[in-house]
């Protein structure tokens, strides 16, 4: 099995760990429905000088501390080292459930920033911030605080490949993904549920800016398909104040903010298997009205999922989508899953797509719209006071030189 690029994203459970050793954490805080590990700049430390706290993102399961540290320091780029010598103290946050709703796992990053406060010697300010869904959990954790008038005493606020205006998922995947669950899934068939359990979790539905909860017959409109989660997820980040107001808020986006996309072809199969079992075709996301999947039984009546007025998202600029079971991604899984059922061998021509586009993860535009997609990004239009954009669009979260370096050169600059 190749090493998943998911050490930040996580990996599902049951699964076997790749992470090339166990994270060398200094001390264990062990919190309500979560878990802070500490990392010291110097091994005489007993308590934080100058704390960065990193969250963890989204994946099912519980954090796997030794995926995370291998994802951030044994990469392209020794992100955590970097930052201990230069004289930060790293605390890696993880949750009992990485898929749990956002604003339960704010509770947990609270926690972690009160115990961040009380453990630390001198005055020098916390930097909190988080990985993919952690941004956002980070995010609502520091405006909840300010709201309710508590010292969070955070001088930065720090977003890697966040989707702020939302995540975007194949909508043919989802569909087939819960087509599988409903006809062959159920109790002992984990890997036939797994997918869409995932995509039904409470966290996918807040940062995915269209859901399906099915693989029934569907046709969506673009400025419909917002799951309930979602709606009352903003609004309640909205009431909070919508971004904490106090700390500078910078961001980075594994996409390029020049408006070139990832070459991956509109309205194009992305995935066609027949077998036995199922017969499905998906295809990457068109303008116009488009059918964007097929699945058919043998003598049962074809299901389609069609949209209409969206953007071409699987192309866009942005962080591609993370690899999950032995390196597959989004079409990848759905390939696996076509062939479990049919004992074939059948490959996706596209493994993986867009996940994070860059206008959602530097908050300069929505992405219901294909000219903001494509166009460069504007910082003036921007949420965050500072943000950097990758040369070339590349996996969501991957740690890089270009990123590691420009996040620990600001932190140095406070």
């Amino acid at each position: 099995m190749s090493k998943p690029v998911v050490s930040i994203w996580g990996t599902p459970p049951g699964t076997e760990s790749t992470a090339t050793q166990a994270a060398p954490s200094d001390a264990t805080w062990d919190l309500r429905n979560g878990t802070a590990w500490v990392f010291h700049s110097s091994s005489d430390q007993e308590h934080v000088k100058r704390p960065v706290i990193l969250s963890d993102g989204f994946s099912p399961g519980a954090t796997n501390v030794d995926l995370l540290y291998d994802g951030l320091e044994n990469g392209a780029y020794p992100f955590v080292s970097t930052l201990r010598d230069s004289g930060f103290d790293v605390i890696l946050l993880g949750f009992d459930d990485r898929s749990a709703a956002i604003p339960d796992n704010a509770e947990v990053a609270i926690e972690c920033i009160l115990r961040t406060i009380a453990d630390r010697t001198g005055s020098a300010p916390l930097t909190v911030g988080g990985f993919s869904m952690g941004g956002l959990v980070t995010r609502y954790a520091l405006a909840k605080l300010e709201r309710q008038r508590m010292q969070h005493e955070t001088s930065t606020y720090l977003s890697y490949d966040t989707p702020h205006r939302g995540a975007w998922l194949p909508l043919g995947v989802q569909a087939f993904a819960h087509y599988v669950k409903d006809r062959w899934g159920g109790e002992g068939k984990p890997l036939y549920n797994l997918y869409s359990d995932l995509i039904n979790s409470p966290a996918a539905r807040q940062m995915l800016r269209w859901h399906l909860a099915t693989g029934t017959d569907t046709t969506l409109d673009v400025a419909a398909g917002q799951d309930q989660a979602r709606t009352d997820f903003l609004d309640a980040l909205e009431r909070m104040g919508d971004w904490p107001q106090i700390p500078r808020l910078l961001g980075v986006s594994n996409g390029t903010g020049t408006g070139a996309g990832n070459n991956i072809p509109a309205d194009t199969p992305a995935l066609e298997s027949s077998g036995p079992t199922v017969a499905a075709q998906l295809r990457t996301q068109g303008r116009g009205s488009r059918t964007v999947a097929r699945m058919r039984e043998p003598e049962q009546a074809e299901i389609t999922i069609n949209t209409t007025g969206f953007p071409e998202l699987d192309g866009a600029p942005g962080g591609l989508f993370p690899e999950l079971l032995g390196g597959a991604s989004n079409f990848g899984v759905a390939a696996m899953l076509a062939n479990l059922l049919n004992g074939g061998t059948t490959q996706p021509t596209y493994n993986a797509s867009t996940f994070v586009p860059t206008v959602s993860a530097v908050a300069t535009g929505g992405i219901d719209d294909h000219d903001t997609l494509y166009s460069k990004v504007d910082a003036d239009s921007s949420d965050l006071h500072d943000f950097l954009c990758a040369t070339a669009n590349e996996g969501h979260t991957v740690m890089t030189p270009e990123l590691g370096e420009w996040i620990v050169a600001k932190l140095k600059e406070a």
